[in-house]
């Protein structure tokens, strides 16, 4: 039976999205030591050390931690936002999801990130696409703030990425995804699970995340969901009507511009002749 993330996962048809959007950024991992941050229920980090590499994963709230474990067991960290517990030139490739907006320090988070990157390492940095758009106020007022999702930070422009990720990185390759109606479902469905789960969860710094007691606790709620899944994932598909309009995401690929440290080469002693 499969576990109850990965079957949330396969009727979310955001979560799918930017799984396909981390994936075809981030390349072949087999062979690489990598790190993703931020990644919800723990699904995104099973389905990323199913590609293969050796994988660490890390949140913020213990709450996430441990349903990332729960799915992956180990090498799964706590962290605070400022530092980690990983050496210097760690990793090949670290892959950050919808984590930067929820840090109050999203600069020295990426300093950090440059510490352990190895030169020429890889980031993938996945977060909110700030829009000023109806969607936006809709959410507000039925509650679905900036506050009420755990963010600091409404979001990301590309430049506002770009100049975050300063000179220690060199960007890559980036766009938009996720547009109107992809996020306008989505909102209805975390309207109405909010709804049903009451003011639990009010304090976390990751907003809505559910959990395996919520999956046990509604599990009336989310059979009911999976028989709706088909007309949510036609809805989904009508961004395709909206090519030429930004997504409500953004994701970039970056590569560490640190320069390797360089063994000085050994030189041969001067031998003395006599005579």
């Amino acid at each position: 039976m499969q576990q109850w993330p990965v079957r949330l996962f396969n009727k979310s048809v955001l979560k799918q999205r930017k799984f396909r959007e981390i994936t075809a950024m981030l390349g072949p991992t087999a062979g690489l030591r990598c790190l993703d941050i931020g990644s919800d229920n723990g699904v995104i980090s099973l389905l990323l050390r199913q590609q293969g590499g050796s994988w660490a994963s890390a949140d913020l709230e213990e709450k996430t931690v441990r349903s990332i474990r729960a799915l992956v067991q180990t090498d799964v960290h706590r962290i605070d936002g400022r530092g980690t517990p990983f050496a210097d030139d760690e990793f090949d490739c670290v892959v950050i999801v919808d984590f930067l907006e929820h840090i109050p320090d999203d600069e020295a988070f990426i300093r950090e990130l440059f510490r352990i990157l190895k030169p020429d390492g890889l980031l993938v940095v996945n977060v909110p696409h700030v829009k000023h758009s109806l969607l936006r106020r809709f959410r507000f007022a039925i509650g679905q703030t900036d506050e009420k999702h755990g963010h600091l930070r409404p979001g990301y422009t590309i430049e506002s990425l770009r100049r975050l990720l300063g000179d220690r990185f060199t960007l890559e390759q980036h766009h938009t995804y996720s547009r109107f109606f992809s996020e306008w479902i989505d909102t209805m469905i975390v309207w109405a699970v909010g709804l049903l789960k009451g003011r639990k969860g009010d304090e976390s710094k990751k907003g809505l995340v559910i959990t395996g007691e919520d999956m046990a606790a509604y599990q009336k709620m989310f059979r009911l969901y999976a028989l709706v899944y088909p007309v949510v994932w036609l809805i989904a598909k009508l961004d395709l009507l909206l090519p030429f309009t930004s997504g409500y995401m953004l994701i970039a690929r970056a590569r560490s511009a640190k320069v390797p440290v360089l063994t000085r080469p050994t030189v041969p002693a001067e031998v003395n002749h006599h005579g």
